[in-house]
């Protein structure tokens, strides 16, 4: 038996100014090709991870064309897509048993499609219409209808923050070895609900993306293959942005069909619980002291619009400021995007004492905004090669590259600066450069969601501070031009209204 296993994995901020070319994926200098894609996908938790051991289990023929993974940010460069789509299908066309894929399925590319899993899909469909296709997708994907048809079957993850991503791509790949040997026939059912839901209304340990998750979870249970509740993402401007289901049947679509409206009617129905509200930042900021006066610390200052985990800049100074100017102290501030104020402090050395500008370096068209850059005066504590291994429980064994890294020490605040975006998942964006974060009394964090799992066991509380950039949760902020509607909340809808 025959394999050919690969990833491929951005989610595409159609919003976001920044570029997405061949060398954002995998460590630095473009995705890891051939073995290499074997070695360093087979210590992670990843899908692609969970692939290759399967097919090494059971004794199959590997080929791993390349494992790309890249953060989040704008539109994928044209030519790299097409070098991917290439590099696939001629393995594909040399011939396989089946194709097992690590998708995440928001991806859009620049003058090519606004489907990129899709499109894809369909162009190895082209060169093998036969062969089995087993995808994992992302709980955040924009399912369209062309991925569903140009595959065989489809398992999403089922938590937010994502801790089972290994699980979806163990499931997706156990139905498809089950399919080659005759044990079941997977036939799918697609849809979706005019729905924009907020990324920050979607941990699914909380209502009600519980509920909503939770529905595809009992679906399984009931006889189903595979089910998977997909929240979207939303900074896309696509048609098919938003919430959808995928149900995975054995041999009766009409289950598969049941299955994933039933799964449907419960996002539909905690519709308004799928909005965020939120406060003036202001407001949050005191809250924030308060909560550090009577617990300690330390307090998460949570910048969840400039997070690179929903392709913002990184580099949005507006929350530092405020909290400067509200007098907070003993911050520990990152990671700050600014490839410009690390090139100045690395040539200023440790030690040094340096007034510069740092952050604000990126203009946000999408949202009528300029760059701001905050002056700061500071000594440069420590420079780092920003590398380090994710410890878990979410991405646990990737090896994480900031690019160069500093330490700028204002006083009040001691600032990660780093060279590329880098979501600050794990404790090693502060302990690589000799921050202990469980020290300080502020932390201030450019996340949305991915600060539960590693930041939250330390917090003594968190507030959502909102402020501007491209990952806002202020849908009323962007100007959808592709986006189907009437959906909600852009649009009102009749309470039975589908």
């Amino acid at each position: 038996m025959k394999l050919v296993i690969a990833q491929l994995q951005h989610e595409t901020n159609t919003f976001s100014p920044i570029a997405t070319p061949w060398e954002s994926f995998g460590g630095g200098n473009g995705p890891y090709l051939g073995r290499d894609a074997q070695a360093a996908m087979k210590p992670t938790r990843l899908p692609m991870a969970a692939f290759l051991h399967l097919a090494e289990q059971a004794g199959a023929e590997i080929v791993t064309p390349f494992a790309a993974w890249a953060n989040p940010s704008g539109p994928v460069d044209g030519a790299a897509y097409d070098r991917f789509c290439d590099l696939l299908c001629e393995a594909v066309a040399k011939g396989c048993d089946a194709v097992c894929l690590d998708l995440h399925g928001a991806m859009v590319v620049a003058d090519r499609t606004d489907d990129g899993e899709g499109t894809l899909l369909e162009k190895i469909r082209a060169v093998a219409p036969n062969t089995p296709i087993a995808v994992s997708l992302d709980l955040h994907a924009n399912v369209t209808d062309r991925m569903v048809r140009n595959s065989t079957i489809i398992a999403g993850y089922k938590t937010y923050p994502h801790v089972d991503q290994y699980e979806a791509g163990h499931l997706a790949g156990s139905i498809l070895l089950d399919t080659l040997a005759g044990k079941v026939k997977p036939v799918m059912a697609w849809g979706n609900r005019p729905l924009l839901a907020q990324t920050l209304k979607q941990n699914t340990g909380e209502s009600p993306n519980r509920e909503f998750v939770g529905a595809a979870r009992a679906e399984e249970r009931g006889g189903l293959l595979a089910a998977s509740a997909f929240g979207g993402f939303q900074q896309a401007d696509i048609h098919d942005a938003g919430i959808s289901v995928v149900t995975v049947a054995d041999g009766d679509v009409n289950h598969a069909q049941h299955s994933c409206e039933r799964i449907l009617d419960v996002a539909w129905q905690h519709k308004e619980d799928f909005i965020y509200r939120g406060e003036p930042l202001e407001q949050a900021l005191v809250r924030a002291r308060s909560l550090a006066d009577g617990n300690g610390g330390p307090i998460l200052l949570l910048d969840h619009a400039d997070n690179c985990a929903s392709g913002a800049n990184q580099d949005t100074m507006y929350v530092l400021r405020a909290a400067l100017a509200q007098g907070l102290t003993d911050i520990a501030v990152g990671p700050i995007r600014d490839p410009e104020a690390v090139e100045t402090m690395i040539a200023a050395g440790v030690g040094s004492r340096v007034t510069l500008d740092v952050g604000g370096k990126f203009d946000m068209p999408s949202i009528g905004r300029k760059g701001e850059p905050l002056r700061l005066t500071g000594i440069v504590r420590a420079i780092t090669d920003g590398e380090y291994t994710v410890a878990g429980p979410q991405f646990t064994g990737m090896r994480c590259y900031m690019g160069r890294t500093v330490v700028l020490d204002t006083g009040d605040a001691q600032i990660v600066v780093i060279e590329r975006n880098q979501e600050p998942w794990d404790l090693g964006v502060f302990t690589s450069v000799g921050i202990d974060p469980t020290q300080k009394r502020f932390l201030l964090l450019k996340s949305r969601m991915y600060f539960r799992p590693v930041f939250l066991p330390i917090a003594k509380g968190h507030v959502f501070c909102d402020a501007p950039g491209v990952g806002t949760s202020d849908w009323t902020a962007f100007e959808y031009k592709k986006l189907r509607r009437p959906i909600y909340p852009l649009d009102e809808f009749p309470a039975e209204h589908r």
